[in-house]
């Protein structure tokens, strides 16, 4: 009777213990199930994949914001292609059926009021929209400003001041400044192609002959057409002109960053402010991250630290001004009236003419 107690009394702990590995192994199969569970839906809701960007942005400040963009979203391979605003319009517009680009960052809106037009950039509503006021975007929200480009007079500071270089925009067809401006290629260049269009406007909305008339004057007093911004920089360090046109933000970043004896003057009668903006495109391959690279972009963290290091004039309206720079705190943005539509209406036909009939022959 003890021998068989003591045998009983083994074989319930036996049960028992077996009992107590087969719970422990089906909580591990649970866990182990549920973790499995948890990697793959992280897996499958952390970006991957590719970015391609095409850009008209300064190299450095693109790879920089690029940088910031990998270090949240490391998954994520982004390549980029920089080229001029015109060219990337055309780049699309040849890629339309199978597009190779995700986003366009960098683009003139005149490009991109075109680009829209023609079915080449995605529609979609992002997080911010609402803090971009209505002139700086589409209302369908094909593109969208990320900066404000007031369109100035560029002057080497080793040979003028702002006092004595040209204060206004008739100022440049003096004699006095003959062969002392330079200007980049005007075609290829969405910046130059702004400024040219919106000098025509300025002469008279009606008709482009007054327009196209001032445009000769001033290519009389041109002394060239550089074929990119580095020989037009080159040029005009080296003292080969004088007095140049282009964007306040590339001027205030060589000016500051480098050893460019650069300097602006900003016109009496006021700058046609250009809205730089970016896109999403149409039926982009790696759509998703396209839009959560423009999220990223628009970050007010981001924007103040563009605004610092770039000397961006940014979109948002909701940026504190305090936590702006000073030479931000103290620009005063004046313009005058330009009917942005008409100029992206007729700003091909008119620069068309301009390369046929005008460039060269003021002399």
């Amino acid at each position: 009777m003890k021998k068989n107690h003591i045998l009983g009394f083994f074989l319930v702990l036996m049960l028992l213990v077996l009992a107590a590995c087969n719970e422990k192994d089906k909580q591990n199969s649970t866990n182990d199930a549920e973790n499995n569970d948890k990697t793959s839906e992280v897996a499958a809701t952390t970006p991957s994949g590719k970015l391609v960007i095409y850009t008209g942005r300064d190299e450095e400040m693109v790879q920089n914001v690029i940088d910031q963009f990998n270090e949240k979203y490391p998954d994520i391979e982004v390549e980029f292609l920089t080229m001029g605003a015109q060219q990337i319009l055309e780049r699309l517009r040849g890629e339309k059926a199978n597009p190779q680009a995700d986003f366009w960052w960098g683009g003139t809106q005149s490009a991109l009021i075109v680009g829209a037009k023609e079915d080449l950039l995605h529609a979609w509503q992002p997080s911010f929209i609402d803090s971009i006021d209505v002139a700086h975007k589409d209302a369908e929200g094909r593109w969208i400003g990320e900066m404000l480009l007031p369109e100035v007079i560029m002057i080497n500071s080793d040979l003028l001041t702002k006092e004595t270089g040209p204060q206004d925009w008739d100022d440049l067809l003096d004699p006095k400044w003959k062969d002392q401006i330079l200007i980049r290629g005007v075609l290829a260049s969405g910046t130059m192609r702004t400024i040219y269009s919106s000098m025509i406007v300025r002469q008279g909305k009606d008709s482009p002959d007054k327009g196209y008339d001032w445009l000769l004057q001033l290519d009389a007093n041109t002394k060239e057409y550089t074929q990119d911004p580095n020989a037009l920089y080159l040029k005009l360090t080296r003292q080969e002109g004088s007095v140049s046109l282009w964007n306040l933000q590339d001027i205030l970043l060589k000016k500051y960053t480098t050893d460019y004896p650069f300097d602006y003057i900003y016109p009496q009668s006021g700058a046609p402010i250009l809205v730089d903006g970016v896109a999403v495109v149409n039926n982009a391959k790696n759509l998703e991250n396209a839009k959560l690279f423009v999220e990223f972009l628009f970050e007010k963290e981001m924007v103040t630290q563009l605004a610092n290091d770039y000397y961006q004039i940014p979109t948002r309206s909701d940026i504190e001004k305090a936590s702006m720079p000073e030479w931000y705190q103290e620009l005063d943005l004046k313009t005058f009236d330009i009917d942005w539509q008409l100029m992206s209406d007729k700003e091909a036909e008119w620069m068309e003419y301009w390369d046929n009939n005008i460039k060269g022959r003021g002399k």
